[in-house]
């Protein structure tokens, strides 16, 4: 049913959920799992590159985490940085590689107040892709 499932991770509580979900199911279909971290770039380059540089680190050390699970479990995983608006580069990325299925957190490292403001990256991914997408969340993510 599942072939390739991407999921968008942020090392928050509710990614972290999502992970150890996407590997249930790649277990259980056989899939290759596609684990994306975003590096969210605004403004201008030049100073902003160090924040950039920084969040690309992050981004390598959680999707190291991502990958051991999948040895763990002998999930194959690929890893992917990208740049961009983090809504529109996980729309663009389950297009780019194909993907049958999106699992992601409810909630990211920004947490509640950004949803009560601007709305949150899983709603906007919802609205926005024609792939199926899983939220995962709830009580087991605990705060973020």
């Amino acid at each position: 049913m599942y072939e390739r499932i991407l999921v968008p991770i942020d090392g928050s509580a509710h990614s972290d959920l999502a992970a150890e979900h996407v590997m249930n199911l790649a277990e259980q279909f056989g899939a290759m799992v596609h684990a994306l971290f975003v590096v969210e770039q605004t403004g201008p380059s030049g100073h902003w590159d160090f924040v950039v540089e920084k969040q690309e680190e992050i981004g390598e050390e959680v999707l190291d985490t991502v990958a051991a699970l999948g040895d763990e479990r002998g999930v194959r995983v690929e890893r992917h940085v990208r740049r961009g608006t983090p809504s529109e580069e996980i729309v663009d990325a389950a297009t780019d590689y194909e993907v049958d299925l999106i699992v992601m957190g409810t909630q990211g490292r920004t947490g509640f107040s950004r949803i009560a403001t601007a709305g949150s990256t899983t709603e906007r991914v919802v609205r926005l892709t024609n792939t199926p997408t899983l939220v995962v969340g709830g009580a087991g993510a605990g705060d973020t």
